[in-house]
């Protein structure tokens, strides 16, 4: 799938890690895409910002400091209930993946990730497609 074909017009991405290089980046390649992008330095920031605003997508990291990417899950399924789609991205492997509770998330991809593969499923997810297929 090529990325020009995604459009983002009235949809919000919350984008939460602790790597700011990773938060620069998503936020450049989904502005272009047309969404409102929010960004978020730990799972903590995170969570405050979703009590106040309502997004589309959540790309979340898992290693992070204060709230990691689990706990954030385990929050927001606890307090909200319903979660909007969510993609995990994270450099912790598979044993990583693994620790994610089933049917939390709708999908899951391994850093370093090629950013076409990315974009094609954060469309799937934004779609309504669930793939759970991680890449290595």
């Amino acid at each position: 799938m090529s990325a020009h074909k995604m459009r983002g017009e009235g949809r919000r991405i919350l984008v939460v890690d602790d790597d700011l290089a990773i938060r620069v980046l998503l936020q450049a390649v989904f502005k272009r895409l047309g969404f409102e992008v929010e960004l978020a330095e730990d799972g903590e920031a995170g969570l405050r910002t979703l009590k106040n605003q309502q997004f589309d997508l959540i790309l979340l990291d898992l290693m992070m400091p204060k709230v990691s990417g689990y706990e954030f899950l385990e929050r927001i399924h606890k307090e909200e209930g319903v979660a909007p789609h969510i993609v995990v991205f994270t450099a912790a492997g598979q044993r990583g993946i693994a620790r994610i509770p089933e049917d939390s998330v709708c999908d899951t991809i391994l850093k370093p990730f090629d950013l076409e593969t990315f974009l094609g499923l954060v469309q799937r997810c934004l779609d309504g497609h669930e793939t759970k297929a991680s890449n290595s």
